[in-house]
């Protein structure tokens, strides 16, 4: 199937990565927008809008971050199990409008880097802590006579 900009998913990155890939291998795209001057936060919601199209295309989570160093650098981050749902969404007419809106408010060129997720762990419900220990009771007053 042809992509909106002529690609049909296959080449050195449809895997993910590399030539080296298989075109199914599941990965993380990374994209760093960086905000054109007191433009950061209308971006960074901007950016948190867009993000969650990528469900749609494929992908099966996404997260956005901005650095605390540098309030205009935003990482969007979308998981896909093959890059021609990458592509279909990055190309998609919802990213393309995205990026139409907001020229002005994000610096070029933009890249995206896919990633292989080597390890993930979070605290969830199922995950038992060991209970706090009860706080030593507070000794007592001296009297004062």
């Amino acid at each position: 199937m042809a992509l909106p900009n002529g690609r049909d998913g296959s080449g050195p990155m449809a895997g993910g990565g590399g030539p080296d890939r298989p075109s199914g291998t599941p990965g993380v795209v990374h994209v760093v927008w960086y905000a054109t001057v007191l433009r950061q936060d209308a971006l960074a919601a901007e950016v948190c809008r867009a993000a969650r199209i990528a469900l749609r295309y494929g992908a099966t989570q996404y997260s956005v971050h901005r650095s605390r160093d540098d309030r205009y650098r935003i990482i969007q981050m979308a998981w896909f199990e093959a890059a021609r749902d990458w592509y279909r969404y990055w190309d998609g007419p919802e990213m393309v409008e995205f990026r139409r809106r907001n020229s002005g408010h994000f610096q070029i060129p933009v890249t995206y880097v896919w990633h292989d997720e080597l390890a993930f762990g979070a605290l969830g419900p199922e995950v038992v802590l060991p209970p706090e220990p009860e706080p030593e009771p507070a000794p007592p007053a001296p009297a004062t006579a």
